[in-house]
């Protein structure tokens, strides 16, 4: 039986096989060992909330509401068309250039959408 890694967030070594994801029981964190070996290899890849790669051109939905400067704001749903990834974004977690119908050019974090 081959030994598997001890979970990336709590370091717990009671970690078990569901399906193609990785499972710690102590902290319930979910995890794709074969993805993480991958991405490691990568220089930066950037992820939705859901642990997606995206990638240039992907059409993404906002996974919730978010404010933005006056009164105006982006709701849980929108869907996000032709997105273009910063890989190395000036503040630090802005990864995500777009256009929005009706509100225009946007900077997004991949934390708040999901690929669709």
């Amino acid at each position: 039986m081959d030994s598997l890694p001890n979970c990336p967030k709590c370091e717990s070594t009671y970690t078990y096989e569901d399906g193609n994801l990785l499972v710690c029981p102590e902290c319930f964190h979910e995890w794709n060992h074969e993805i993480d070996v991958e991405s490691s290899e990568d220089e930066k890849v950037i992820r939705d909330s859901n642990g997606n790669i995206l990638n240039d051109g992907d059409t993404v939905t906002v996974i919730k509401d978010l404010k933005l400067k006056g009164n105006s704001s982006i709701k849980r749903g929108t869907v996000v068309k032709n997105i273009r990834l910063i890989h190395e974004p000036a503040d630090g977690e802005h990864d995500i250039d777009c256009k929005i119908d009706g509100l225009g050019a946007m900077l997004l974090k991949s934390s708040v959408v999901k690929k669709l």
